[in-house]
């Protein structure tokens, strides 16, 4: 049975798919990866259409989180990227996807084992 989720995790995404909808960000998700993988709990997954979108969420994600919890990413990936951008809270890992990146990981099909949760 998987452990349940505390609140601060839960807002911490629940803040991340706000700010990422809001910038256009499509086919939002987010998967309780905590019982695969030793490293954190949540994956949120969004999908940009372009590569200057994909820069906006990533830096409106990144901004409301810190307005929201007061935390930062402890790491972020791919900015120079146009392809993916990753901004990693510890506890919650935001994937920020071009639509065709997206299709070519796969990330749900490699994840699908585990339970989407819902954040709303």
């Amino acid at each position: 049975m998987t452990e349940a989720l505390d609140r601060d995790t839960l807002e911490l995404a629940r803040v991340a798919v706000l700010a990422a909808e809001e910038k256009q960000g499509q086919d939002t998700v987010v998967l309780d990866v905590g019982e695969v993988l030793a490293i954190t709990r949540l994956f949120v997954v969004t999908s940009a259409g372009n590569p200057r979108l994909l820069r906006t969420i990533a830096s409106e994600v990144a901004e409301k989180v810190r307005e929201s919890t007061g935390r930062s990413p402890l790491h972020r990936e791919g900015q120079g990227d146009d392809q993916w951008v990753l901004l990693d809270y510890g506890d919650v890992v935001v994937h920020i996807f071009a639509e065709e990146a997206r299709r070519f990981y796969e990330i749900e099909r490699l994840y699908r084992d585990v339970p989407v949760v819902s954040v709303a």
